[in-house]
């Protein structure tokens, strides 16, 4: 529960270190029992510096309001009990040993239901941010990007239900590999290594091919998310690749990138450019239109520099435009830090973004 304070006109609010997630601003200087000031008001916090508040036992700190205002797709709550579910379903199966991973059918519905009780869910964009690897956290939110396209698309339950619970089981297959995939490109791989990294699939498939709960179409979409438009994905390089698995693949990219599976890992911006360059040729480019109107370019708490030389810090999206921000000016094009509230609408301004810069100090 957040305790939302007003000091010197600045809206402020009480937030758990636990829900930190890098990208804030310090409202109040943080202190230890003994006195001794670990950060300064105004401080831009970083995923070290929260690290450090946990070691130095600081449970909560006061953030300035109008930075926290990223749109999830799934709520911190929800997003850690669906996360926590998967991965002890997933980290305790054995080979064909498959009881357990019915359970993962009603979490893909957890999710969708979820998804469709959200207001204005095809009208939001969403925050999307790079992170470190985690194969669970990966899976479910490859199902929530999936779903979200999925439902975009009107696709009927049954058929986006069936993504769903793919997506889940789609890495199932990574367990059984023994290459180093985190923040590892593919294409530098030795030629051993690369072809028992993209066995993965199949040996997913494998698992559940004899199982009669799981749709043909699921057991589809595990063993073609890795397949390319053109025929050069794997394992099969397939080109007759179903809708619902290439919807798979667009947002399987797309967040392998942002975390580093099987890739090194990159900025959103970075994927999404990857994902436009090759639309039409790797995917399928109505995948990747329906995609991009739904996930912003430049992440809230995401830091820019504008063409006028300015340093901002995202503070929410416009809807509809996925690469028009509203920025909070940090630096001016002296590099001076601006302490006064200099807020620049992208919708309405003359700037652009040019680039993404390193959190500032």
């Amino acid at each position: 529960m957040h305790l939302l304070n007003q000091i010197n006109g600045v809206n402020m609010k009480v937030c758990k270190i636990s829900e930190l997630r890098g990208g804030e601003i310090l409202a109040k200087t943080v202190m230890t029992p003994e006195y001794k000031m670990l950060l300064l008001d105004g401080t831009i916090l970083k995923r070290e510096y929260i690290d450090k508040l946990k070691e130095f036992g600081i449970v909560q700190v006061y953030i300035k309001e109008d930075i926290d205002t990223r749109e999830n797709i799934l709520k911190a709550e929800l997003e850690e009990e669906v996360k926590e579910k998967v991965r002890s379903i997933l980290e305790k199966h054995i080979y064909n040993k498959n009881g357990d991973l019915i359970e993962l059918c009603k979490t893909a519905d957890y999710i969708i239901n979820s998804l469709l009780e959200e207001d204005e869910v095809a009208e939001k964009i969403y925050d999307i941010k790079e992170r470190e690897n985690d194969i669970y956290e990966h899976s479910i939110t490859v199902c929530s990007l999936s779903i979200l396209t999925a439902l975009k698309m009107k696709l009927p339950y049954e058929r986006i239900h069936d993504i769903g619970i793919a997506c889940l089981l789609h890495d199932l297959g990574i367990r059984y590999i023994t290459v180093d995939y985190v923040n590892k490109d593919i294409k530098n791989m030795t030629e051993v290594k690369a072809s028992e990294y993209k066995k993965h699939p199949i040996y997913g498939y494998s698992v559940l091919k004899n199982e009669t709960w799981i749709s043909e179409l699921s057991k589809s979409i595990i063993l073609f998310h890795h397949e390319c438009m053109n025929g050069s994905g794997y394992p099969l390089k397939a080109v007759d690749i179903p809708l619902e698995a290439r919807i798979v693949a667009v947002c399987e990219k797309f967040d392998e990138l942002i975390c580093g599976i099987g890739h090194e890992k990159v900025k959103v911006h970075e994927a999404i450019e990857h994902l436009k360059k090759f639309s039409n040729i790797l995917y399928d480019k109505a995948v990747v239109d329906i995609f991009l109107e739904f996930t912003a370019v430049y992440p809230v708490g995401t830091y820019v520099k504008t063409n006028e030389g300015e340093i901002g810090v995202i503070l929410r999206q416009n809807k509809k435009y996925t690469d028009k921000p509203v920025i909070k000016i940090i630096l001016d094009k002296k590099g001076d830090r601006v302490w006064k509230d200099v807020v620049r609408d992208l919708l309405t301004d003359t700037i652009c973004i040019t680039e993404v810069v390193e959190m500032i100090q």
